[in-house]
């Protein structure tokens, strides 16, 4: 193996198509409208704000999207957007914040009004050109979130609708390709927004709907083969969607050049190793090498409660794991054994978003394969799943042949149960939550309600004591906490409201058959303001 550090994939995704580019200023929707975007079968990438005009340009757009953000446009230090932007013949579209920007940018007047519009709201159309509220109704109903409001358009705007809080709530210049709405298109609560993100894409910037997941697995089929040539690949397959996707495109790419390496690092839930090797490889035929690691990963984590410190070790000790396996199947191969370069990882768009994948983004928590990786990695990373969304990770599964119990599973973070202990990771601790999961999992299949929730996080409170009753006699055991949640990216999420009967089996179950488990919770929360995992 080389002793210099291969070059790891870019920091941005890669891909053929012109992007449209979502401008984050904070937005706490800034990835919903990427993936409305891409609803709509058009190419989306996000970029934070602290970009130039120049960054922007140098990307090639084929448009722009300002999201909204926290900030006021006159508070100090808030992001401002520079007017050379609307000069540089891209068409722009700017919502809520990014819609005041643009229009202090261009002239006209933002001002703190007093009336706050926040929730549902009615908008109603004041333009004759109608533009990207073309095919919609007179009134519609909106979802606002404002303190703020342009109080008078830009010279050359079309003003298109209005509401109470807000003269000016859209405007237009179609000569100039420039649009913008006060409200927020990218939610569901807004009863036509969909309809005017396509409208501005389709109509007034006159995208063509080419991103499908067939041109996905052809661009990516070509460009792995570009990166990898004759050499030789291993995959760190998780048994996980990602991952298995991941490799297929790979396998479709190369071939036998590509080994998949399942690492049972002890962390696992119950039966999953066993499954890998029977689903994955019976769909696949794919080379599978299995790596024993429990004992290395134990031992790295021992002491270790902090979250973020976790996944950077799990992150180091796969790299490790790989390192391990390479040199085991360069020796099996024996004198026509040569240096394995490349590691394929089921990293998603999602991963390089929350673990701050960009100047200017926020560190959400770093995943295991992207901030956790070590710094002396002595792979070239190939990840054909980068640019994408969970639901299209799915769709491309489906289309290279991967069976619905691969594609279909709910995930699993690649940390594993690592990182549903609270506290330090151990074996008995994790023994205790393998029962109380399979529990979980098995009651939720049972009830025929796997596909309705996005996945069920089942988390100890390893550091928790409460006191219970058990058999007429005290106990002091640990509290279960059952996390369901429903999401169509895993970007945002909702709790999901599974029936109490369901939840008092689960309960009953877990307090009675696995010692040292006393008492079961639900987290009730949303993503925002909580990530599905507690870690």
């Amino acid at each position: 193996m080389t002793t210099t550090p291969a070059t790891a994939s870019p920091a941005e995704p890669q891909t053929a198509h012109r992007p449209v580019l979502v401008v984050d200023y904070g937005a706490q929707y800034a990835q919903l409208i990427a993936r409305r975007v891409r609803e709509a079968n058009v190419y989306s990438e996000i970029v934070p704000h602290t970009l130039s005009t120049e960054a922007l340009l140098a990307k090639n757009p084929a448009a722009i999207i300002l999201s909204g953000g926290p900030s006021s446009v006159y508070a100090e230090g808030a992001p401002s957007v520079g007017a050379d932007l609307f000069e540089a013949g891209v068409p722009v579209f700017g919502i809520c914040y990014g819609f005041q920007a643009m229009a202090r940018a261009l002239g006209g007047t933002v001002a703190q009004t007093g009336l706050r519009e926040y929730g549902a709201t009615d908008a109603t159309s004041t333009g004759a050109s109608r533009s990207i509220l073309a095919e919609l109704p007179e009134q519609q109903n909106v979802w606002m979130s404002h303190g703020d409001s342009v109080q008078q358009a830009p010279a050359g705007f079309e003003v298109l609708a209005s509401t109470a809080g807000a003269p000016v709530a859209a405007f237009a210049n179609p000569a100039k390709a420039l649009y913008g709405v006060q409200w927020h298109p990218e939610v569901k609560h807004s009863a036509f927004g969909q309809k005017v993100l396509e409208n501005f894409l389709f109509n007034e910037a006159k995208l063509e709907p080419n991103w499908t997941t067939g041109n996905v697995i052809e661009e990516q089929v070509a460009r792995i083969r570009q990166q990898v040539g004759s050499g030789k690949v291993i995959c760190g397959l998780s048994g996980g969607v990602d991952s298995a996707v991941a490799a297929a495109l790979v396998q479709r790419a190369v071939g036998d050049q590509l080994t998949c390496v399942f690492v049972d690092h002890g962390l696992l839930r119950e039966g999953e190793a066993e499954q890998v090797e029977r689903d994955f490889v019976a769909a696949t035929g794919v080379k599978l090498h299995v790596a024993k690691e429990a004992d290395r990963f134990l031992e790295a984590l021992a002491g270790v409660s902090d979250p973020e410190t976790k996944r950077k070790i799990i992150g180091r000790e796969f790299i490790r794991a790989f390192e391990t396996a390479e040199k085991t199947l360069i020796e099996q191969a024996g004198s026509e054994g040569e240096q394995i370069k490349f590691l394929v990882q089921g990293t998603l768009y999602p991963d390089v978003v929350e673990s701050g994948g960009g100047e200017g983004a926020a560190n959400i928590k770093s995943h295991h394969n992207v901030g956790g990786l070590p710094e002396d990695l002595q792979f070239e990373l190939v990840e054909p799943l980068r640019t994408l969304f969970k639901d299209e990770v799915r769709a491309v599964g489906a289309q290279l042949g991967l069976p619905q119990e691969i594609v279909g599973r709910q995930p699993f973070p690649g940390p594993g149960l690592g990182i549903r202990i609270i506290g330090e990771v151990n074996a008995e601790r994790l023994e205790l939550l393998r029962k109380a999961d399979a529990i979980a999992r098995a009651e939720l299949t049972a009830a025929g309600l796997d596909s309705e929730v996005w996945q069920m996080p089942v988390v100890l409170l390893a550091d928790v004591r409460s006191v219970g009753v058990q058999g007429d006699g005290r106990t002091y055991g640990h509290p279960i906490v059952l996390r369901p949640v429903s999401s169509e990216d895993a970007m945002t999420a909702d709790w999901s409201r599974l029936p109490y009967e369901l939840l008092a089996r689960i309960s009953n179950r877990i307090t009675n058959e696995v010692d040292g488990i006393n008492r079961v919770v639900l987290d009730v929360t949303s993503k925002p303001p909580g990530t599905i995992e507690w870690e």
